[in-house]
């Protein structure tokens, strides 16, 4: 029987359908990420996010909400956050009251999520802003890894307010490339000692305050020539060894182009997943599957189930209690009183 539940997956409306519900008490789904198509209200959102807990309470409710033009949720009293870039310019300004805003962008974010119910944004973006990738942009704080490092543990702090665990993304760095991961497979030709002094030089300054983290579908190839989501070599002998990493490790959406191949080949959804959790992820995303009818996602289970009994993946214990220690500890505020608490109104007047 397996001990773990690596699968993050997704589903296609505002409410849980049959399938949904059969695909999410399947053991080794451990959670789902939402979109911007599965909001209609923060009732209905709500609902939704009740409704997954009854089906199972140990589920991992993710989003990608991080503010500026990556914030699912942006109506019905949702704050509009600014992106990234807005606190690494106040910090040009002034350095301090940046270090403040940023606590009060993650506190506010963190905190209007949990009152619906989501566990976990998929947030902050510590790539660093070379100018070049239209991907990445002004969801980056700024160009100085040190400056990165602290307006994002600023924003962490927020979210340890609100009760909401993190995930830096895209390890090792994403940012100096111009490719889109999403429809190419980036390649950034810098040295080890390179990336590691400038992109990946935050990772090793949060690896204490870090609870995930997401690696890039970027491959480096004076490194590896895979991925780094798909390399051992980037996940155990830097990020674990080197870096002193210790929390949880997701893997980017597999269906997007940078995934798909995999040592030259174009591999199946399940293929990509066993790579990506034997190199040493602890999650899987697949995303946008279930829109037409879920095939991919049921193609995705049923692969991973038969890898399992092949032996061609091993569950690592480990890495459920990294899923498990990602969901929130604290009691979720009640929406009405969150919006008149003081902490939150003081807040709100800090945002940039």
């Amino acid at each position: 029987m397996t001990t773990s539940s690596p699968l993050i997956i997704d589903i296609a409306g505002t409410t849980l359908t049959r399938a949904d519900k059969q695909r999410l008490k399947h053991p080794l789904v451990g959670g789902l990420i939402l979109f911007a198509r599965n909001w209609e209200s923060r009732a209905q959102l709500t609902q939704l996010c009740a409704d997954i807990k009854k089906v199972r309470r140990d589920l991992l409710i993710c989003v990608d909400h991080e503010g500026g033009r990556v914030q699912r949720f942006k109506t019905d009293g949702f704050t509009p956050v600014p992106p990234m870039r807005a606190l690494g310019e106040l910090w040009l300004r002034d350095p301090l009251q940046a270090t403040n805003a940023a606590t009060a962008c993650g506190y506010v974010l963190g905190a209007e999520l949990r009152a619906c119910g989501v566990d976990l944004s998929f947030t902050p973006v510590l790539d660093l802003d070379w100018g070049d990738s239209g991907v990445i942009g002004d969801r980056a704080f700024a160009q100085d890894a040190r400056v990165v490092t602290l307006l994002a543990k600023s924003l962490m702090h927020g979210l340890l307010q609100s009760g909401m665990a993190n995930c830096g993304k895209h390890f090792p760095g994403h940012g100096f490339v111009k490719a889109d991961s999403h429809t190419e497979i980036p390649v950034d030709k810098r040295s080890l000692k390179a990336i590691l002094k400038d992109d990946a030089a935050p990772y090793q300054w949060l690896s204490t305050t870090l609870t995930s983290v997401m690696p890039a579908h970027v491959i480096y190839p004076k490194v590896d020539s895979r991925p780094a989501g798909f390399s051992a070599k980037w996940l155990g002998d830097i990020l674990r060894s080197r870096l002193a990493y210790t929390g949880a490790v997701f893997s980017d959406d597999l269906s997007m182009a940078g995934a798909r191949l995999v040592d030259g080949q174009e591999v199946s959804y399940a293929q990509a997943a066993v790579v990506a959790l034997n190199a040493g992820c602890d999650m899987v995303l697949l995303c946008n599957q279930s829109v037409d009818g879920g095939q991919a996602v049921d193609a995705l289970i049923n692969g991973l189930s038969e890898a399992l009994l092949k032996g061609q993946w091993v569950p690592d214990e480990r890495s459920d209690e990294r899923r498990l220690a990602l969901l929130p500890a604290t009691p979720a505020p009640v929406w009405d009183a969150l919006m008149v608490s003081a902490p939150y109104m003081h807040a709100l007047d800090l945002l940039p």
